[in-house]
């Protein structure tokens, strides 16, 4: 079993400190007060970028992972790479009426608003061993819908994984215990 509180910072890879530098601060994004952790920079940098899929494959690639499900937008980035390099389907989790036919619905709560994912029914078999992945949590929302969308299929989430934390918003405390494995932290 994975712990709840684990982070790559405590494995003084160097690979880290390089993707935390790549990792542009926008202040007062999307709204005022808001300090936007923009990874569009990260993915200009393509060793930053690889290094940053390469540390989750070598975390997941032996634990019999079925299903990368990724949050729409940013999980889009992170999750397919993963996904095909640990040998698991990529389950795309949407915002609303992006995908067609029957939908598992979940709405959420943001840090600056609300929001709602939907999932194919029938893309996640009941028993199947799944993560969650996506840029950043800050306060969980996102993450417990995308866990909700996955446990109401029949899937386990092993873990969430995230490029970025904010600690400081306390989203780990919203996931009921649910490990979360991140990369850099930020304020």
């Amino acid at each position: 079993m994975l712990q709840g509180t684990m982070s790559a910072l405590k494995a003084d890879d160097p690979r880290i400190s390089a993707i935390q530098s790549t990792i542009r601060v926008v202040p007062n994004f999307p709204k005022p007060g808001i300090m936007f952790q923009d990874i569009t920079t990260l993915l200009l940098d393509p060793k930053s970028f690889k290094d940053t899929v390469d540390l989750f494959v070598e975390r997941y690639k032996s634990k019999n992972i079925s299903v990368v499900a990724g949050i729409e937008a940013r999980g889009f980035i992170f999750g397919p790479p993963i996904a095909l390099a640990i040998g698991a389907k990529f389950v795309p989790l949407r915002k609303p009426k992006k995908l067609p036919g029957k939908v598992f619905r979940q709405e959420y709560d943001l840090e600056y608003g609300s929001d709602c994912l939907e999932m194919h029914v029938g893309a996640v078999e009941s028993g199947e061993l799944a993560i969650v992945v996506d840029d950043l949590i800050a306060t969980g929302g996102t993450l417990c819908a995308a866990m909700n969308l996955l446990e109401r299929a029949g899937a386990e989430v092993l873990e969430c994984a995230c490029v970025i934390e904010i600690p400081g918003l306390k989203g780990r405390e919203r996931l009921n215990g649910k490990p979360v494995y991140v990369l850099v932290e930020s304020q």
